[in-house]
């Protein structure tokens, strides 16, 4: 019998330790397979963020670097700068990057470091038992907004990628979801547009990709996902923000 679908090679064979229904393995895969297919593992590092994906190093078989919490943007531009013929990229969380680290990410779009960075949005802090996260809608309640979010006191969601589609640097912004087949296909299209970006020398690409937490939501895997359908994509709309390298084509 003919195997047609396997393991990325660029991922170890470690189980992965996230909670049942977690986008954060598709979300692994996808980025693995974009490394396989393009090649780049020999030259591939990883800065790992703090937050669910704290061990991401553990299921990639690339190098990886250890970044302190919201730092990982400016650890990367580090690598990059030492080591311009590597890929390396950011993997981090809406606590991580939105929150802590908010002022990192400005900065490393502001300057356009040739890095991929890799945005994963659940609207809630995951790892550290569902507290509000920047990401947090409206109403939506947590640990530590059990009446649900109040703009008044908690102000309104940070939409990150419009924020920094403002930025004059950037080559890619844009926002993808996991969700649905078709989303899943073309949240593999933008993470290989920013690796081609680096790999081709055009400056920092930003993929910010809407998953689920259905532990801390409180939601069964497929509830989550219709609910990431129904209230984040209106608030968080899917799309390109920005894209030099479609306007250099035209």
């Amino acid at each position: 019998m003919e195997k047609v679908f396997s393991r990325p090679k660029s991922m170890t064979n470690t189980p992965f330790h996230y909670c049942p229904g977690c986008d954060h393995g598709v979300i692994h895969r996808l980025v693995a397979e974009v490394i396989d297919e393009l090649e780049l593992a020999p030259k591939t590092i990883g800065v790992a963020s703090v937050g669910c994906s704290v061990f991401i190093f553990d299921y990639f078989d690339v190098d990886f670097i250890s970044a302190a919490h919201g730092r990982a943007p400016a650890v990367a531009t580090g690598i990059k700068r030492s080591r311009p013929d590597c890929m390396v990229f950011t993997y981090q969380g809406d606590g991580d990057l939105a929150s802590i680290g908010i002022g990192e990410i400005i900065h490393a779009a502001n300057r356009g470091e040739k890095i991929s960075v890799f945005f994963i949005n659940n609207a809630i802090y995951g790892m550290t038992g569902g507290q509000m996260a920047p990401t947090t809608l409206l109403g939506m309640k947590t640990t530590t907004s059990p009446y649900g979010r109040d703009p008044a006191i908690h102000g309104h969601p940070i939409r990150v990628s419009e924020m920094l589609a403002t930025l004059e640097s950037p080559v890619l912004i844009c926002r993808v979801a996991v969700n649905t087949p078709a989303n899943l296909l073309n949240a593999k299209k933008f993470v290989r547009k920013a690796f081609m970006n680096q790999k081709e020398g055009k400056g920092f690409s930003f993929v910010e990709v809407l998953s689920t937490c259905p532990t801390n939501w409180g939601k069964s895997p497929g509830n989550a996902h219709k609910w990431l359908a129904e209230s984040m994509i209106p608030v968080f709309p899917l799309g390109v923000f920005k894209d030099k390298t479609e306007i250099e084509n035209q």
